[in-house]
C-alpha cells in the first residue's frame, strides 16, 4: 500500500473508529439514512439483488421478493453499522450481543484432539463471529478471499485480527494449515462457504437456491486430509443489533465421508437457513456470475 492510501486509510479507520465512540442505538439513526440513500437514490445493485430473488425463489410472486429485497437493504444498513463498530467494540462488548449456543461441541472436540473446520456462509452479521476466540479452548482463524481494493483489504484485516483471530489468505491456506498442524496447535479454521470461486477453479456444481451453482471444494478436501472436524454455524439475528449462533456438526471425522458429502450437507445447511429469514443473506453478491458451460 503507498504512502497516499496510506493515509487515507488512516483518515477512513480514525474517522470510523472515532464515529463508533457512539452508542450502537445512535449509530442506528445513520443506518436509517443510509437505508434510503442506498435503496431510493443510489440504487445499489437493485438489478443484482431483483435477479437473485426472482431466480432463488420462482415460487414467490414479485410483492413477496419486493418486501424481502426493501428488508435485505434496510438489514444491509445495519451490517456496515454494526462493522464499523468493530474499530472500537471489546470482544466482551461483542459477547453481550452474540451469544453463543452450545459451546459444549467445541470442548468434547477439544478433548478429542481434533481440529474444526467451521462452516458459514454470508449471513447474519458473520463478522462478529471474531469473538469466537474468547469462547472456545480453540485458536480461531479465519481464511478470507483478499480485497481487490487494498484500502478496505487492509481495513478488514485489521478489523478481524484487533480481535486475536488469525487471518489467512486464500492462497496460503494450504501451508497455514499444514503448519498449525505440525504444531499440534488445536486451530477453528472459519470458512465463508458461499464465496463464487472464479472460473479457473470450479470443480464441482450443486444446487442452491433453485440454481447450479459453483462451490469451492477446497474445505472438504483439506478437512478430509487431515481427518477433521466439520462444522456449521448459524448466525441468526434475535433483534437489531443482537444475535445468536448456533452450530451443527456435520461429521467428527471428515476421512470417513464420502466424496462431495460434507460440501453438499454445509449447502443444504445454509439454504435452509436462507429459506427461513432471507432478508439476511448478501443478495447484492453476485454468487451465480458463473454458468456451467454445456
Amino acid at each position: 500500500m503507498g504512502q497516499m492510501n496510506m493515509f487515507w486509510y488512516k483518515v477512513f479507520y480514525g474517522f470510523c473508529r472515532l464515529l463508533t465512540l457512539l452508542p450502537l442505538r445512535c449509530l442506528y439513526l445513520l443506518s436509517d439514512f443510509l437505508f434510503v440513500l442506498t435503496y431510493f437514490v443510489v440504487r445499489y445493485r437493485r438489478k443484482v439483488v431483483k435477479e437473485n430473488l426472482c431466480n432463488s425463489f420462482p415460487e414467490k410472486t414479485e410483492r413477496e421478493r419486493r418486501k424481502i429485497a426493501r428488508k435485505y437493504y434496510r438489514y444491509l444498513c445495519d451490517l456496515i453499522i454494526e462493522i464499523f463498530a468493530m474499530t472500537s467494540a471489546t470482544p466482551k462488548q461483542l459477547q453481550r450481543r452474540l451469544h453463543f449456543n452450545n459451546l459444549e461441541i467445541f470442548d468434547e472436540q477439544y478433548r478429542k484432539g481434533k481440529q474444526i473446520f467451521l462452516v458459514t456462509g454470508h449471513y447474519g452479521n458473520w463478522e462478529w463471529l471474531c469473538a469466537m476466540e474468547h469462547v472456545t479452548p480453540y485458536h480461531h482463524a479465519t481464511i478470507y478471499h483478499p480485497l481487490e481494493n487494498k484500502l478496505f483489504d487492509k481495513f478488514f484485516y485489521n478489523l478481524r485480527s484487533r480481535y486475536g483471530s488469525g487471518i489467512i489468505p486464500m492462497n496460503k491456506a494450504i501451508r497455514e494449515i499444514h503448519r498449525y498442524h505440525q504444531k499440534n496447535e488445536l486451530t477453528m479454521m472459519c470458512v465463508l462457504s458461499d464465496q463464487s470461486p472464479p472460473r479457473s477453479a470450479i470443480h464441482y456444481w450443486t444446487t442452491f437456491l433453485n440454481q447450479e451453482t459453483s462451490v469451492y471444494l477446497g474445505t472438504e478436501k483439506l478437512a478430509r486430509h487431515y481427518n477433521s472436524a466439520v462444522m456449521y454455524c448459524e448466525v441468526l439475528r434475535v433483534r437489531r443489533g443482537y444475535y445468536e449462533a448456533s452450530f451443527t456438526m456435520i461429521t467428527e471425522n471428515a476421512a470417513e465421508t464420502a466424496e462431495t458429502e460434507i460440501t453438499e450437507k454445509h449447502v443444504h445447511l445454509l439454504e435452509e437457513t436462507i429459506r427461513r429469514n432471507p432478508q439476511y443473506w448478501l443478495w447484492s453478491h453476485r454468487r451465480w456470475k458463473h454458468k456451467r458451460r454445456q
